[in-house]
């Protein structure tokens, strides 16, 4: 018979905190928690743990650590009925073993909410999982989603990757920056009785030989298409709809590789219409529309005239000279590199350039394998994928042998693209990115490598008027009122941590403000009461002045 262990700071016998519990329990041990809210974060390393909430409102909130809040490896972790709440980390971080979570409530404010590796079992049930850059991570493990709400993450709802065999039933993936679901790199997903919708990408995008097979799904509103399907990926599509999607809605780049029946469309083509030159202006109106950045504005805006008169050359029959695409983005985090990145790539996708203009992000993991020669078939992959849009290469200079002493794999990384860019020269724009100084050295790692990028465009630190813009903007987006007195105080805020070495830029005003709303909330709460429309939108200056000391 498992042990139970009572948590609750306020009663006498009961362990204090949940990591105190955690030390003292027994494997199989049920760890039962009182209301409340719990300011930890919690290592588990080869236990098997129950955790489960005493009552409502069981909220472990750990949004300003760096760290996991869960971070588990081996073993097996139980939750049910609780809340946990994440900073720049993980709310729940798996390295092998199993996960189940029942009836829980997770949020992120960057990264991934959920991230599993492998090898891993994993069952998510009647859970909601909010914020973050992604919802959930899965690679390299056997998962099951069911009746599970994924929304408002900044990029992919649930990611498939390195071999994942998942499963997601009757699931709710809405509001996503990048894809509702991403598989790639051998990801298997079964995708049954799903609703996906508000992508700023494909609802559903299968990638780099994966295989998907997909039931009775809906997709709504995406900016691209419905389903797609890349080269060498396979799958059935049965019995799902779509609506108000870009237009094909199912994009199959080999038609034979998967099966469709009784769907709404069958229109499969590899290339989207030719836009306009009214999307060119929009696209560069949304540039523009970013705070500050002015010289990155200039830059590419100079790369966008230079691409109109050789394409108006072109067609008058003059010679126009070789230009590459490929660019490095030097600069520190949280300074609109990602972002600016995407614009590019659907820039040159509305000129003619690229075919789609997807926008691929990668990192070091993504290219280096585990074994010799597998970095340059992973690197091929990845590449190819890219193909038709940008291939971005997030703090690039990690692959460099300057990163790290004898590191064959990195390097390999880095001839393999060389290679490739020089190979496929004008079927994939290539934009590597991270820390200016890194990114000089990162240059000298191949002798071919300075060549194949035709310019560096610097992104400066913002300024603290800047972001100071950014956080009302954050405030406005997310329908808050921010007092009038508040405006001074962020800025003298800004202008002290942004001199701090590790400042993270807007990552930072992101955090200040997801800080802001815990104050109010917190304000709220000892109130009583449910508070009037008004109240419920208005930060005071109080809550600022928690939220910077």
């Amino acid at each position: 018979m498992s042990r139970t262990l009572l948590v609750s700071p306020d009663r006498p016998g009961a362990y204090p905190s949940i990591g105190a519990a955690v030390l003292d329990a027994p494997d199989d041990a049920v760890i039962s928690i009182a209301p409340g809210v719990y300011l930890e974060t919690i290592d588990l390393a080869d236990r098997s743990v129950t955790l489960t909430a005493d009552g409502d409102d069981v909220v472990i909130d750990a949004t300003t650590a760096p760290a996991p809040v869960l971070r588990a490896s081996g073993g097996r972790l139980t939750l049910r009925d609780v809340t946990i709440r994440a900073g720049d980390a993980p709310a729940i971080q798996l390295d092998g073993g199993t996960l189940r979570a029942e009836r829980c409530v997770l949020s992120a404010g960057f990264g991934p909410v959920v991230q599993v590796t492998g090898p891993a079992e994993v069952a998510v049930s009647h859970c909601q999982v909010s914020g973050g850059e992604h919802g959930l991570v899965l690679e390299d493990c056997t998962a099951k989603v069911e009746h599970t709400k994924v929304t408002g993450v900044s990029a992919d709802g649930v990611i498939v990757r390195l071999g994942a065999t998942v499963v997601l039933h009757d699931c709710q993936i809405t509001d996503c920056g990048r894809r509702g679901v991403y598989a790639y790199q051998y990801g298997r997903p079964t995708i049954d009785t799903c609703e996906v919708s508000g992508t700023s990408e494909a609802g559903i995008l299968i990638a780099y030989d994966s295989t998907a097979v997909l039931r009775h799904t809906v997709v709504r509103d995406a900016a691209g298409p419905a389903v797609a399907y890349g080269r060498r990926c396979r799958g059935e599509v049965v019995s799902c709809r779509w609506e108000n999607t870009a237009e094909p809605a199912l994009e199959l780049a080999e038609p034979e590789l998967v099966s469709v029946t009784a769907a709404e469309q069958l229109d499969s083509r590899m290339t989207t219409d030719e836009p306009t030159g009214a999307d060119v202006e929009s696209l560069l109106a949304e540039l523009d529309a970013m705070v500050g950045l002015a010289g990155v504005k200039d830059e590419v805006r100079s790369l966008i005239d230079e691409i109109q008169v050789n394409e108006w050359r072109r067609r008058a029959g003059l010679p126009i000279g070789s230009l590459s695409h490929h660019l490095v983005f030097a600069g520190a985090p949280g300074t609109g590199k990602t972002t600016v990145a995407r614009i590019y790539g659907k820039l040159l996708a509305a000129l003619g350039v690229l075919p789609k203009g997807q926008f691929n992000e990668v990192a070091r993991r993504d290219l280096v394998g585990q074994y010799l020669g597998h970095t340059a078939e992973k690197t091929t992959m990845v590449f190819e994928g890219a193909t038709g849009g940008v291939l971005f290469v997030d703090e690039a200079y990690t692959l460099s042998r300057a990163g790290a002493e004898n590191d064959s794999f990195g390097q390999e990384a880095i001839d393999t693209l060389v290679k490739l860019m020089e190979d496929h020269r004008d079927e994939a724009a290539v934009i590597v990115a991270g820390y200016s100084d890194e990114m000089l050295r990162f240059m000298d790692a191949n002798p071919g490598l300075a060549s194949r990028f035709s310019k560096t465009i610097d992104f400066e630190n913002y300024s603290p008027d800047e972001l100071t813009l950014i956080v009302q903007r954050m405030v406005a987006a997310q329908e808050y009122d921010l007092d009038d007195g508040a405006e001074p105080l962020l800025h003298r805020h800004f202008a002290v941590v942004s001199q701090a070495a590790n400042f993270g830029n807007a990552r930072d005003a992101r955090r200040l403000f997801d800080r802001v709303r815990k104050a109010q909330s917190q304000r709220l709460r000892r109130l009583g009461g449910m508070p009037g429309l008004s109240e419920l939108r208005r930060l005071r200056l109080d809550d600022v002045t928690a939220a910077v000391s």
